[in-house]
């Protein structure tokens, strides 16, 4: 079993539930699943690149990625519709908090000028979203061979129904918020 889940059953369900005071276990919040998603428009010139980004995530999450396709066509992006135009990758359970562990303490210190993610990234519902530049902040890939740097989405979605919930559900966890 991975070290945030552990966290999660001790310190996580005992914080919330003193913060917000829940009546049951049931009641206080979890987190659902993790989504990790690349936009990669140079595959549109290019198929390796598409394929170099498959290979990344797959090794960053340890899941193989989902292609997504355009909905429809932009010509002044010279995207025409069902062109592979990005990849998403959803994980739950124990990959997830694998994942959230890898991140928490390798990858987010590992970026340069890191000063905290922002608070402010919540949707309303406790979901929380944030971006990283390169892929390379994770300790899996190896830098020598990534021939561009490619940018990720992750979406943290949390049974919360407030950001202030959802905050304090992430920051348990020991996601480095900065100080507002």
């Amino acid at each position: 079993m991975s070290r945030l889940r552990d966290i999660y059953k001790s310190k996580v369900i005992a914080g919330m539930q003193e913060k917000f005071a829940y009546k049951s276990v049931m009641a206080v919040p979890r987190m659902e699943k993790v989504v990790v998603s690349m936009g990669v428009g140079k595959s549109i010139a290019e198929k390796k690149y598409m394929d170099n980004a498959i290979k990344d995530i797959a090794v960053i999450t340890g899941q193989k990625a989902l292609v997504c396709k355009a909905k429809k066509s932009v010509s002044n992006f010279k995207v025409r519709e069902e062109m592979d135009t990005g990849l998403k990758v959803t994980l739950r359970r124990e990959r997830m908090f694998e994942f959230m562990d890898r991140l928490i303490n390798l990858a987010i210190p590992r970026v340069k000028d890191f000063r905290g993610l922002n608070p402010k990234s919540f949707d309303g519902r406790g979901n929380y979203s944030m971006g990283l530049d390169e892929q390379s902040a994770f300790p899996e890939i190896d830098p020598s061979r990534i021939e561009t740097q490619q940018g990720m989405n992750i979406t943290f979605v949390t049974t919360a129904e407030t950001n202030d919930e959802g905050r304090e559900l992430l920051r348990l966890f020991g996601m480095p918020f900065k100080e507002d």
